[in-house]
């Protein structure tokens, strides 16, 4: 359920607008709870509760609005999605009831006489979208394509395996990519017109330099704006070649995820509703497109973090507390995660795994290490509160590791659940590090740090202890060690290390808002 408030916060509109949308009957009449005396301090005693598709509902009216349909056709058009859902319903109820009973034919037939292409909205997805569709990160690399993109579209026999060859900046000018300079010229500033709601013009610029300057004049062309939340699908007119030299024209629809943004090339003559309504369930569209995502090789960073002495504090925690804790943890590391762009991994045991691929707008191995930090105070302040929570002088620590490679990103699926997976070593050295970290510290590799520029490296305060003639131990900064040289790998206890025995690593202590030298 979602409270009437939330509808309106989410969706920009007014309650007004809300109380109209139930009186056409595009909303259903909200269940209406009373409050708590703490809650409605200062605001409203009862507050009303929609279905959690209430979102959905008002994001495909905002949608058609902008198609040019009046209020009382947008109503016509949901009710008659609703009945078709009933009709849905109902024949799964009529099939269960002759499995169960043993029905007779002719009860069959019955279903069958509905209208069958009232259901084509309802069935329509990614698997059977005849439409050419694909999808494309904000670094403009092709992370999902249909068999019909393929053809129409592009033309190639099979997309790279590598993720930097698969910019689109640059892939469409290869030969592979059957297009004429035209077409290639075309389809390019579709791209960019519809990327320039998301991506500023200064990254369009860098990423263009980088793959094929002689781009960057179509720029001038583009109306940059700033992303419109409320606009869940954008629509513009293409035309393109076919294979006798004439135009066709298509009605481009570009829906917009955190993940990247899908494109469907739709016929120019067909109103595409059907698709429109398919599109705006954005849940059920991004879900199949992760599943879907092409497997490929990526430059990555790796984050591994793992809570120090979690055994012993299972044991020292009754079982409710500690769920209640481990649940606080991750809660406070998604919006962090989110910030710095960073990907869930796989969640095991009392770690969690963090993926950064290259972003348009920032530097993914800067993003890890400044989202390690982060994580390391937040988990101070938890540490702190639970201190007092308890009475105890438990310390909770993260330790972190970080790595970065080259390595094959692909899914796992089950029926409901969607996972990224990275298969390689550098996610396996990264873990190492983590459980060669002690006491909440961040330990990267020379690699990652290697590669950051020289304004992002004076930002961080990092190197290695060292012990010195006169027994004292001194930190010496911007210097590295091999795992070797820190930890006797003869001792048994150490037996995992030696696998990294020849990793040059530095400690990560901090990172600044300004240069540190």
């Amino acid at each position: 359920m979602i409270s009437s408030k939330a509808l309106i916060d989410q969706t920009g509109i007014s309650r007004a607008t809300l109380n109209n949308y139930i009186q056409l009957g595009i909303l259903p009449k909200p269940l209406v709870q009373s409050l708590s005396a703490d809650a409605y301090q200062g605001g409203a005693r009862v507050l009303g509760f929609f279905p959690d598709d209430a979102l959905d509902r008002v994001q495909a009216v905002q949608i058609l609005k902008a198609q040019g349909l009046s209020m009382i056709e947008i109503a016509r058009r949901l009710t008659q999605t609703d009945t078709l859902f009933e009709i849905q319903e109902k024949q799964v109820e009529t099939v269960k009831r002759q499995a169960n009973a043993g029905s007779s034919r002719s009860e069959g037939v019955a279903v069958e006489h509905k209208p069958k292409e009232m259901m084509g909205e309802l069935n329509l997805s990614l698997d059977n979208l005849a439409h050419p569709a694909y999808m494309l990160n904000y670094n403009f690399e092709l992370t999902w394509l249909n068999e019909s993109a393929r053809k129409e579209v592009f033309g190639f026999v099979a997309p790279p395996a590598k993720s930097v060859e698969r910019n689109l900046l640059s892939l469409l000018s290869k030969p592979e990519v059957r297009l004429g300079l035209e077409d290639q010229r075309a389809l390019v500033l579709l791209l960019l017109q519809l990327a320039g709601s998301r991506i500023s013009y200064d990254s369009l610029v860098r990423l263009i330099s980088h793959h094929d300057p002689e781009l960057l004049p179509l720029l001038e062309s583009i109306t940059f704006r700033d992303g419109d939340a409320e606009q869940a699908v954008n629509e513009v007119e293409f035309f393109q070649k076919d294979s006798q030299g004439n135009f066709i024209s298509y009605r481009v629809y570009a829906v917009y995820f955190r993940e990247g943004i899908l494109v469907v090339h739709a016929p120019g003559v067909d109103r595409g509703d059907d698709l429109l309504n398919f599109l705006s369930r954005r849940d059920q569209v991004i879900q199949s497109l992760l599943s879907k995502r092409l497997p490929v090789l990526t430059p990555l960073a790796v984050l591994v973090a793992d809570l120090q002495g979690s055994v012993r504090i299972c044991s020292e925690l009754p079982p409710d507390e500690y769920f209640a804790l481990i649940n606080q943890i991750w809660a406070t590391m998604g919006p962090i995660l989110r910030k710095y762009s960073g990907t869930h991994g796989k969640h095991v045991g009392d770690g969690v795994v963090y993926y950064f691929f290259p972003q348009a707008e920032t530097n993914y191995l800067f993003n890890a290490i400044s989202c390690a930090d982060e994580l390391r105070q937040a988990m101070r302040k938890i540490s702190s509160e639970w201190q007092l929570k308890k009475n105890w002088f438990t310390e909770l620590q993260l330790n972190i590791g970080l790595h970065e490679g080259q390595e094959w990103l692909g899914t796992f699926q089950s029926a409901n659940h969607v996972e990224f997976a990275v298969l390689g070593n550098t996610i396996n050295q990264a873990s190492r590090l983590s459980d060669f970290a002690r006491h909440g510290s961040i330990w990267a590799t020379k690699n990652l740090l290697s590669r950051l520029t020289q304004e992002e490296r004076s930002r961080i305060e990092f190197g290695v202890m060292r012990s010195g003639v006169d027994k004292h131990d001194r930190f010496i900064d911007s210097t590295y060690a091999q795992i070797e040289s820190l930890l006797d790998l003869n001792q048994d206890k150490h037996e995992k290390m030696r696998d990294i025995a020849q990793l040059a690593v530095a400690e990560v202590r901090r990172v600044s808002n300004r240069r540190l030298y």
